[in-house]
């Protein structure tokens, strides 16, 4: 374990120098899209609806969905580029394994970053969320750890994924055709039953609806035990087949 805390210590000592590059995606892509969508837009979705969305404000609504949307967005962004970068470009995980370090110590370390990661973008949005008023702070608290369990079932299959290319040419057609509709189609906006019948039950299964199920219904107070633990059961399965597949594709790229 200590090895994989080893590859942690080397990417928190990479972002203590990049950070600020990521300051507009952390603080003021949450500021934006509440100022947008949920004042903005929300204004008028409240004065054309009774008693808003789900009984509460569309402001309401929207942020927990937004706080998931955010986790998928950051966990596909550093699951693919950067691993990219330390495994072809950089050959920084080659590195990694010249040491006691193995493989698999990589992958677990790595894992543990997108945890970190993935927290501190969650604590930016909940704090952009109590102070638009759209949850209080212990919901807000709440919502951090589906957040980042969304994030993770991202970040690992994407990752397992990352380190069998060569080359990053597939990266905007995972952009393209898989987190920009599920930002959109996944529930963030509206519900997800507003969808074509055929639609839905893809909806359903897919990580992001489940994270803002989740991350929703504790926001408005409405957790139903067997739907929360039916998203539950869907995060971890997404996580657990990422991490298994990342245990087999990280050796084979590395070990050669």
């Amino acid at each position: 374990m200590k090895h994989a805390v080893r590859v942690l210590e080397h990417q928190l000592l990479v972002y203590r120098r990049t950070w600020r590059g990521g300051l507009f995606t952390t603080f003021l892509a949450p500021v934006m899209f509440l100022l947008a969508m949920g004042l903005g837009l929300g204004t008028f979705v409240d004065s054309s609806t009774s008693g808003g969305m789900d009984g509460v404000s569309y402001l309401v609504f929207l942020a927990p969905g937004l706080l998931a949307s955010q986790a998928m967005q950051t966990a596909a962004g550093e699951s693919m580029y950067p691993i990219m970068s330390a495994i072809t470009w950089n050959r920084t995980f080659q590195s990694m394994i010249s040491t006691p370090i193995t493989a698999l110590h990589v992958v677990f370390g790595i894992s543990l970053w997108m945890v970190v990661r993935l927290t501190i973008v969650s604590v930016a949005f909940v704090i952009v969320m109590v102070i638009f008023g759209a949850t209080d702070i212990l919901r807000g608290i709440a919502m951090m750890p589906v957040a980042v369990l969304t994030g993770l079932a991202f970040a690992l299959p994407i990752m397992a994924y990352t380190v069998t290319r060569t080359g990053d040419g597939s990266f905007p057609s995972i952009n393209r055709f898989i987190i920009t509709p599920l930002f959109i189609f996944s529930g963030v906006f509206f519900p997800v039953t507003e969808l074509p019948t055929f639609l839905q039950p893809i909806a359903y299964a897919t990580p992001l609806w489940n994270g803002v199920s989740l991350a929703r219904g504790i926001a408005i107070g409405t957790i139903d035990a067997p739907l929360a633990l039916a998203n539950l059961a869907v995060l971890f399965a997404y996580c657990a087949v990422g991490l298994f597949a990342a245990m087999r594709t990280f050796p084979r790229r590395l070990v050669q």
